[in-house]
């Protein structure tokens, strides 16, 4: 790996909150370097010396926890542009133990002020989608057994779609939320989640109605709910309520 690869990806760990990687020694002996000295020692790429590789760790530490991923994000972050002209940062919500979490994209205006995930209209009509759903089907869970979130935590400007790099820098840190609750299964809420999640160009349309695999997890895809507020996709809603059902069946009967 070229010196500078090396340094944009340390400086990526660093962003993420984790301090620390190990460098392997030839003779096996690991030796503690800190992310916050981007600059690599000189003794790996001056002298000539036989270092094997260096070992960066992973992106979901060992021991990772909810409270511990916000804590890197922080009160501020300023990792992308969606920092200009956002109000709060928005994490998430729900049981950090749950056995089903809901993705979506990205807060909108009401989830911007408040600071949680689907608050606004949307949100209602999800919280109503997973109440009612389970009540008629017998299942006792309702929207606070469950853990939402969004592939990226602060507002787009307009309500617009994340581009690339935001979904990456911010995808880092949703990669972590996932890897410390570990559900049963996930649901991906509209195409920017399912692409964040599944890594598909695939649309919502092909891709629901089947179960995908997200490191060895479960998942369905479904329509975001705002999608569903528009009076002209009502088998989209009905379509959206099906893979509700089959997505809380497999997880709490």
């Amino acid at each position: 790996m070229k010196t500078d690869e090396l340094r944009a990806q340390l400086r990526f760990y660093r962003d993420l909150g984790i301090d620390e990687i190990y460098r392997r020694e030839p003779v096996g002996q690991a030796i503690l370097s800190p992310v916050s000295d981007v600059d690599v020692p000189p003794k790996t790429v001056d002298q000539g010396a036989p270092v094997a590789s260096v070992a960066l760790p992973s992106l979901a530490p060992e021991g990772d926890t909810l409270p511990k991923i916000q804590q890197d994000i922080g009160d501020d972050c300023r990792r992308c542009r969606l920092c200009e002209a956002r109000s709060k940062i928005v994490f998430g919500s729900g049981n950090e133990q749950a056995r089903l979490v809901f993705v979506g994209e990205g807060p909108g205006a009401d989830e911007d002020a408040q600071g949680f995930p689907f608050v606004g209209r949307a949100g209602q009509l999800l919280t109503q989608m997973i109440d009612n759903t389970a009540s008629k089907e017998g299942l006792t869970i309702r929207r606070p057994d469950v853990y939402i979130c969004n592939v990226v935590k602060c507002r787009p400007p307009e309500n617009r779609a994340p581009q690339p790099d935001e979904m990456e820098i911010c995808g880092a840190f949703l990669f972590r939320q996932l890897m410390a609750i570990r559900p049963k299964a996930i649901c991906a809420l509209g195409s920017t989640a399912a692409k964040a999640i599944l890594g598909t160009k695939e649309g919502v349309t092909r891709l629901r109605g089947r179960w995908h695999k997200w490191h060895d997890i479960p998942v369905i895809v479904t329509f975001h709910p705002s999608y569903l507020l528009r009076p002209y996709n009502q088998d989209a809603k009905k379509e959206a309520w099906e893979d509700l059902k089959k997505v809380l069946h497999f997880v709490y009967d």
